[in-house]
This record gives C-alpha cells, sequence and structure tokens, in this order.
C-alpha cells in the first residue's frame, strides 16, 4: 500500500474538513489531494527522482510528501541547520532532485545543481497544475521518505522508509476518522525529524487539524495552543521543561486534551510537574526511531496517573518508562552474546514489526536473520512489559571494566529540585580508562556545591558510580528534537 492511500481514504471521508493550518483558511481533505496530485505534476516535469525539502516545517510539507508518493519519488527533507560541507556533501547524493527550500539555502541548492523552488513557489505551482489524478503511485515496497539521521555520535546516515513501513505504522496506531471536527494538533519538530512525518500521516488519517510552530519559545508554544485551541500536541522533553520552568507564564491550556511527547528522555521531574500542573490533559509518552517509522512504544495516560498516584516504587516507576509496545511491534533485550535476558535484566534492546525499516541507504538492510532491528539503545523490559530506556550503547562509560550507564547517574542528578538539566560522560582516564564527569544546569540564581551533589549520587548509588567532577554550564547542547550532542560535551570538558 502507498501513503497516497492515506490520503485518499481522508478526502473520500472527510474531504472538506480542513486538515492542515488555521480553520480560517486551510486546505480541506480534498484540496491537500488536488494539490498533491499538482505537486506530482511538477516533479514528473522536472524529471526529478526525489524532493529535497530544505526548509522550516509548514503547510509545503505535507503536499511535498504527498506529490513525492503520487510521483513515485521518496521525499528527502534535510537539516537545515547542518554546516556547507554537511550540506554539499549530503546534497551530491540526490543530484537529480527538486529542491524545496528557504531564501537562506537557496543557494547551497542551486550549487549542487538542483532546480529550486521556494516553499511559496511550490505550493503555487502545485495549485496550479491541480485538479488532476497526478496518479502513478509507487508499489508499497518503493521508498516514501529517505531521512538522515542526526549523526550527535557518527555521520549522518539516510534511512530509507518504504511505503509498507509507514502505512504500517498508521493502521496499527490510528483509528481512521477517529478525531472530531474541532481536534487540532500542533506539531513543534523540525521536517527533518520522524516524528513531523508520522504526525503529517497521522493527524490527516485522524481527520485533525494539523499546525506548525516555527520556532519554539514557551510564550509562542502556550499562546498558539490557546489561539487555535488546540486539542493534542506533541513537543520534545526540553520544550516541556522549559514550559514548566519558566516564570511568570500563563500556563492555562483550556482546549489542550492530550500532550505526547518523545524523541529524548523525560526527566521524572518534569512530567510530575506538568502532570500537577494540567490535570486534565491526557500525557503519552511515545519511543520510537527513524528506522521505526516513529512510535514503536508508548506509556498512555492512564499509566501516567496510576505511577504518579501509587507508593509502589516498581509501578511509580513506570513514570519514567515507555511504555508498552504498540500493535504489531516484538521487543527483545538482549546481552552482548545476542541471548535474550530475563525480565528486568539490563541490555540492548531489539525490535521487530512491518514498520521496522532498519534499512540504510547505499548498505541495504540491518535487521537479523529473525527481522529483529538492533536500536543501539541499551534497557530492560519489567516484569509487567514495561520497557525502561537507560541510554545509548554508545554512550556506556567503562571505568575500572565496570560498564555504567550514564541514565542511572543523571536521574539521581535531575531528581535534585535545582538542577534543570544534566548529562554524565566519559573521558578517558589512565588509570580506570574513563572517569566520570558531569555537567549540570541550574535554576537562575542557584548556587549548589557540586561535593554536595556528588554525595547526592555516592547516597543513592555505589562509590564506582560517583562522578569524579561536577561542572556547571548554562546550558547543554542538544539538537532541535532534545538530544544531548554528547561528544560536543567530551570535548569541551578535555580542552585544558
Amino acid at each position: 500500500m502507498n501513503i497516497s492511500m492515506l490520503l485518499d481514504m481522508a478526502a473520500e471521508g472527510f474531504g472538506d474538513r480542513v486538515v492542515i493550518g488555521p480553520a480560517s483558511d486551510g486546505p480541506t481533505a480534498t484540496r491537500l489531494r488536488e494539490l498533491a496530485a499538482g505537486g506530482a505534476h511538477v516533479v514528473r516535469a522536472a524529471d526529478a527522482d526525489a524532493i529535497v525539502y530544505l526548509a522550516v516545517n509548514g503547510p509545503a510539507l505535507p503536499v511535498a510528501l504527498f506529490a513525492a508518493a503520487r510521483a513515485g519519488v521518496p521525499l528527502v527533507p534535510v537539516n537545515y541547520r547542518l554546516g556547507g560541507a554537511q550540506l554539499d556533501a549530503l546534497l551530491a547524493n540526490h543530484p537529480r532532485a527538486l529542491g524545496i527550500t528557504d531564501p537562506e539555502h537557496g543557494e547551497v541548492l542551486r550549487r549542487a545543481g538542483l532546480p529550486v523552488r521556494s516553499p511559496a513557489e511550490w505550493l503555487a505551482e502545485a495549485a496550479e497544475h491541480a485538479g488532476g489524478t497526478g496518479d502513478d503511485p509507487a508499489r508499497s515496497d518503493t521508498p516514501a521518505v529517505l531521512i538522515y539521521t542526526s549523526g550527535t555520535t557518527s555521520a549522518p546516515k539516510g534511512v530509507v522508509l518504504r511505503h509498507h513501513n509507514l502505512v504500517s505504522y498508521v493502521l496499527g496506531t490510528v483509528e481512521f476518522a477517529g478525531a472530531g471536527p474541532d481536534e487540532a494538533a500542533l506539531v513543534s519538530v523540525p521536517p527533518y525529524h520522524i516524528a513531523a512525518v508520522s504526525n503529517v500521516l497521522t493527524n490527516l488519517y485522524a481527520g485533525r487539524r494539523a499546525l506548525t510552530l516555527e520556532q519554539f519559545t514557551p510564550e509562542a508554544w502556550l499562546g498558539l495552543v490557546r489561539e487555535q485551541r488546540i486539542t493534542n500536541a506533541m513537543v520534545v522533553p526540553t520544550m516541556l521543561a522549559r514550559i514548566m520552568d519558566t516564570d511568570g507564564l500563563d500556563r492555562s491550556v483550556p482546549s489542550l486534551r492530550a500532550l505526547a511527547y518523545g524523541g529524548a528522555r523525560m526527566p521524572v521531574r518534569v512530567i510530575e510537574t506538568a502532570l500537577h500542573a494540567w490535570p486534565h490533559v491526557d500525557f503519552v509518552n511515545a519511543y520510537g526511531l527513524t528506522e521505526t517509522s516513529s512510535t514503536i512504544t508508548v506509556l498512555g495516560p492512564r499509566e501516567h496517573r496510576t505511577a504518579l498516584a501509587s507508593d509502589d516504587p516498581a509501578v511509580r516507576a513506570r513514570l519514567g518508562s515507555a511504555g508498552l509496545p504498540v500493535p504489531g511491534v516484538e521487543l527483545e533485550v538482549r546481552d552482548v552474546s545476542g541471548a535474550v535476558v530475563a525480565p528486568g535484566e539490563p541490555g540492548q534492546i531489539w525490535v521487530r514489526g512491518e514498520q521496522v525499516s532498519g534499512e540504510y541507504a547505499g548498505q541495504g538492510s540491518a535487521v537479523d536473520e529473525r527481522g529483529f532491528f538492533h536500536t543501539r539503545d541499551q534497557g530492560r523490559i519489567d516484569a509487567d512489559g514495561y520497557l525502561h530506556i537507560e541510554g545509548r550503547a554508545d554512550d556506556t562509560i567503562i571505568r575500572g571494566a565496570e560498564n555504567i550507564a550514564p541514565a542511572e547517574i543523571e536521574d539521581v542528578l535531575l531528581g535534585h529540585p535545582d538542577v534543570l538539566d544534566a548529562v554524565v560522560v566519559g573521558i578517558p582516564d589512565e588509570e580506570w580508562g574513563q572517569r566520570i564527569e558531569a555537567v549540570v544546569v541550574l535554576r537562575d540564581g542557584v548556587e549548589i556545591d557540586p561535593g554536595a551533589l556528588r554525595a547526592q549520587v555516592r547516597g543513592t548509588l555505589r562509590g564506582s558510580k560517583t562522578p569524579d567532577r561536577i561542572t556547571r554550564w548554562p546550558e547543554l547542547p542538544r539538537t532541535p528534537t532534545g538530544k544531548l550532542v554528547r561528544r560536543d560535551i567530551v570535548e569541551a570538558l578535555m580542552r585544558p
């Protein structure tokens, strides 16, 4: 099945409902299908074999996604925050693509030899040719989207998501036309993140109007939620932390019914604060990867409330978990030898399902002989099946032959009421192999003795997991989706 089928179903099921942008003048499902057909005509007329999207999120993105599907070529959303050399190298992989970009990056695409349209020009050209079928949809096994990973620990790799991966994810997680006509979603992630693509598909399939916020600030986010009467929203943990921690904000969100978060680990302190601040909101933690077409586990609203109210430490701990697998997804936690570990034992997370791609451009499939993909995340599955993420396998600190998960120490540091953010990394050490160092971000105007923080860790964990040094920074380097850029932190801490 092609993702165009999802758009066709929407147009035929609730064609007059506005599905993109403001309710006053956004395109309906029927109009989106017409624009997608017009965009497909533009792609074929340019003899393009892909659409490269190098711009902020907005209405041009869903039109590009479905136009690419109609034309039988992939959409390639590119990180506009990359440096010039990185962009040149990436664009060299797509010499016959049609480019959609803002004026700031137009020259980069022209230097790569690509024909260029601004988002406004793209929408106007699609509208000019709208109305035809534009149809020669790609087969389900052809690429729908190619997303380059963030490259926080290595060079970006192009993840290939085929039509059947994305359709399987949507059909397995969303009820068709399940949203009411008054529902509106706010997506605050950049277009080159898998959540931006998956939210286009899931909100459309549900019949929910979707809006985007180009530049996040707590004030702008809260204002748009109130102005557009947003009912559903998706944020990354750093965004929710800023909303909850910024003094003097009007945090009233009367229309908001559900808030999903993901992309990075959520500090328990932040989600507890949010649950108390917005008791009428259903919170959902969604864990997934680009390689898995987005979400593979969910901690739902009921689990959030049950964990918050529980005195049982095991149930309470679920508030920091990634929840249970979505339908059609199987999880395994394996040790370094590949054997599946017992419940509660830590290891590396593997996943299998129709929505799982595990495929990289130019490298082929990375799934094993049983169809499981290695996420490279560390974690454990508790006795009740809840997945607990303990960080990336590459982040593991090896100190004196002991493997130490940074997340365990970070959670203790974040438990201090005046620590807003924290990271723990391993620094090369002649005696121990690696020594443990931490960086914390504190509330404005607060001073904390690093020795007191070290004592807090030592009192909770054993001495070998106590940071050798704790440094204060004004902020931590993160990607726009909230992931820590650990290599930058290590480099900074190693400078004389």
